[in-house]
């Protein structure tokens, strides 16, 4: 679902077909899953393809690397002009695009000189779809941020997302919600996560979670529409309460939900500050937002 025969990558400076892609099966990233990555969204627009906050993601691409001890030679803006044309080259306008930097051999704990850079996209939907989440509370924590940096996007850690969706599924929900090392809500699997009371956000501070990019764009439009959000500590018993809640993300964009642990929210989704921002994140993201204006 990736990549058909003709789809071209970028892999260490050189452009080829997918397919004759190849790697080197004694990579420490394999292995041990020393590698950084991100997930970042283009989108047609009136003026062409626009790929969302592409600096933004190429700035923790290499904040992350830095983070691993891994030497990324490309800058960032080296990044998002291969990004444009890795698009043009596939043909693809709404797109997925998924640049990885791993590793070459070394079975020994300790950085490596050899690295390697990969960009690719395809057309991938919303990840989480579009129907309304019910969520459990994992019995999975998220990491201790004294023992890796949380706020760096590894390869690895996403077994700790991977273990954390599996439960959910096994047991019937759609996802999970994670909780931190002190029992308060931290984030989802692969997005954060944002609730409402009262006509107001509230949402888990930086320390124990990802950064999130989207995270940091409903900032942004909430501040633009006069939304309240508060970062702080909450737990699972207070989202219980709570009017509606969503997931952001890149690749869930905004994702509403339903339920935690079998509580319902009090608000019909369309009725939720959630919405509202879905909607303006949409318009943002196509470069639509000027066509909710009249001329008078």
């Amino acid at each position: 679902m990736y990549y058909n025969e003709t789809t071209t990558i970028f892999l260490d400076g050189k452009w080829m077909k997918a397919k004759d892609a190849t790697t080197d099966l004694y990579s420490q990233t394999l292995h041990y899953g020393a590698g950084v990555f991100e997930g970042i969204r283009s989108y047609e627009t009136e003026d062409g393809a626009m790929v969302f906050k592409a600096k933004e993601h190429y700035e923790r691409l290499l904040y992350s690397a830095e983070k691993m001890h891994i030497k990324l030679k490309y800058s960032v803006e080296e990044l998002v002009s291969l990004t444009y044309e890795l698009l043009e080259r596939n043909n693809l306008q709404n797109a997925y695009i998924r640049p990885l930097v791993y590793l070459g051999q070394n079975m020994a704990l300790q950085p490596t000189d050899e690295v390697h850079v990969l960009l690719c996209a395809w057309n991938w939907e919303r990840y989480l779809g579009n129907q309304q989440l019910k969520l459990m509370t994992s019995s999975f924590q998220r990491p201790n941020p004294k023992s890796c940096f949380v706020e760096a996007k590894v390869t690895g850690h996403y077994t700790n997302s991977i273990l954390a969706t599996t439960e959910a599924k096994n047991k019937g929900f759609d996802e999970a919600l994670l909780l931190d090392m002190n029992d308060n809500v931290a984030e989802g699997p692969g997005a954060n996560f944002f609730y409402e009371k009262d006509d107001k956000l509230y949402t888990a501070p930086l320390g124990n979670i990802l950064s999130g990019i989207t995270r940091q764009t409903i900032f942004e439009l909430a501040n633009e529409l006069g939304i309240e959000v508060e970062e702080k500590f909450f737990t699972p018993e207070d989202v219980y309460q709570a009017d509606g809640a969503f997931f952001t993300g890149t690749a869930a964009e905004v994702a509403g939900i339903e339920s935690l642990d079998g509580h319902s929210f009090h608000l019909k989704w369309d009725e939720t500050l959630g919405a509202t921002l879905s909607a303006a994140y949409i318009n943002r993201v196509q470069k639509k937002e000027y066509k909710n204006f009249e001329l008078v």
